[in-house]
């Protein structure tokens, strides 16, 4: 397909999901007064922006949102730092995967939602409990996905590379390095999404900040509504937060070709 081509195909897909977008909203502001639906249960898409508008004056939607962004940011950091940091130890020891996978597939196991109150008995109504929930969410698909990384390494090279008397660190910088990044990044696509997850779990369990907290005022409220903008923040958010790592991904990943790295 020549270069030529490709802008035309990007603009017809972009022209298609306009198109239903603008259906679905559609559908959203008139179906539900033609099936007779309450309103209470489905409101019409004008309402729903209605309540954002009054939100944002009168609620401090965009306060509560930050709220929600930042222990998403945090929570996705330290549980990939940590993904990292443990799925390449037990990639290069395979005693230690012995000793330590039995304890983080039982933790992988435990419901998270479980973990939340428990953790708001110690931290006390923080941004604390949510940033761990959102921890431990994130943790393990990053951590399985740079452990295969390493235990796929072909060991010829790495043999090669000592031959040669390579380093620890100059085996790990020219041969590891490069062959962890694509599985590392499609686990931080999920945990991108995972992460905020995590942190709504935390936030419904406990607090008066965040969207989570707005989350189950409205439900207290009988307000829909309220209920449907909250929902679309944290999709909005989890939306933002997949695309820097897709963004991320690209820049990092030049080097490689464009059917092994992009968004799926």
């Amino acid at each position: 397909m020549s270069n030529a081509e490709k802008p035309g195909l990007s603009n017809n897909a972009m022209a298609a999901t306009v198109g239903v977008l603008l259906v679905f909203l559609a559908a959203w502001e008139w179906l539900p007064a033609l099936l007779k639906v309450p309103p209470f249960i489905l409101p019409p898409a004008s309402k729903v922006w209605s309540e954002f508008l009054r939100m944002l004056a009168n609620d401090r939607l965009m306060w509560h949102s930050g709220i929600t962004s930042l222990e998403v940011v945090v929570g996705f950091i330290l549980g990939s730092l940590l993904g990292v940091i443990i799925g390449y130890v037990l990639g290069i020891s395979p005693k230690a995967e012995v000793v330590l996978s039995p304890y983080i597939l039982a933790l992988q196991i435990a419901p998270k939602v479980a973990f939340a109150p428990l953790f708001v008995m110690w931290m006390g109504y923080t941004v604390y409990p949510k940033i761990l929930v959102a921890i431990l969410i994130v943790f393990f698909p990053v951590m399985v996905n740079v452990l295969t990384a390493i235990r796929t390494v072909d060991p010829d090279m790495v043999s090669l590379a000592r031959s040669f008397s390579a380093t620890r660190w100059q085996i790990f910088r020219t041969i590891e390095y490069p062959a962890t990044l694509p599985p590392l990044f499609s686990g931080l696509r999920i945990g991108a999404t995972l992460a905020v997850i995590g942190v709504v779990v935390g936030e419904l369990v406990g607090g008066n900040l965040g969207l989570g907290y707005l989350l189950t005022f409205g439900e207290g409220q009988g307000n829909t509504a309220m209920v449907f903008v909250t929902i679309i923040m944290l999709t909005v958010i989890g939306i933002i937060a997949y695309g820097a790592v897709v963004f991320a991904e690209k820049k990092v990943l030049h080097y490689m070709p464009r059917a092994q790295h992009t968004a799926v």
